[in-house]
């Protein structure tokens, strides 16, 4: 859950810094269409200081905005498809395995489990009881999903939440930054599940 602390920005929720405000846009496993990085290209030229910055995260940064733009960048965002939930917009934070399907390394193509993930993220009424609370919108902006494709380039991120494909079309799920199998893992078809 968010706490006082949690202030890390998001493409509604702009930061101030030093050189105007600054809008961190969700960008789920790094994947985007053509369209939707000309999007980020024109706001970062039309509304931000012309540069788009990548996070260690694979989000896209916009720096320099102007005072009063944010209702502008909302419109431009949700227009590309990049701002799917005004709610849910700081809990997208999906990093996945960057070659994956592209290289045929690694046990399985995780770009179906990115958009499956977030498309959950975004309609918690997919979730179950937690949607009921609305639990995941009040996620921290920190908190983080990693989809491996096994290859465990992602894996090790320690992210809060790690799903990675395992021979055979299987998947071990792991809940909490600990590094490999054992405590807080659940094997889907042991009691686990995948999305």
């Amino acid at each position: 859950m968010r706490g006082r602390d949690d202030a890390c920005p998001g493409a509604l929720r702009l930061h101030p810094a030093d050189d105007g405000s600054l809008a961190r846009i969700r960008v789920p496993g790094g994947l985007l269409t053509a369209r939707q990085a000309q999007a980020l290209g024109r706001v970062a030229e039309e509304l931000g200081d012309g540069r788009l910055d990548i996070t260690s995260r694979g989000n896209a940064q916009v720096r320099g905005l102007a005072a009063g733009c944010g209702a502008e960048l909302a419109a431009r965002l949700r227009a590309a498809g990049l701002l799917p939930s005004d709610r849910h917009d700081r809990v997208r934070n999906i990093v996945a395995s960057p070659l994956s399907g592209l290289d045929g390394a690694g046990y399985a193509d995780v770009v179906a489990w990115v958009r499956e993930l977030d498309a959950a993220l975004c309609d918690e009424a997919c979730v179950g009881t937690l949607a009921a609370r609305g639990e995941l919108s009040g996620l921290s902006g920190r908190f983080l999903f990693a989809l491996d494709d096994g290859r465990g380039d992602v894996a090790a991120l320690g992210a809060d939440v790690t799903l990675i494909a395992t021979p055979g079309g299987g998947a071990v799920l792991r809940v909490g930054a600990a590094g490999g199998c054992g405590r807080g893992e659940r094997r889907p078809g042991r009691g686990g599940r995948g999305w």
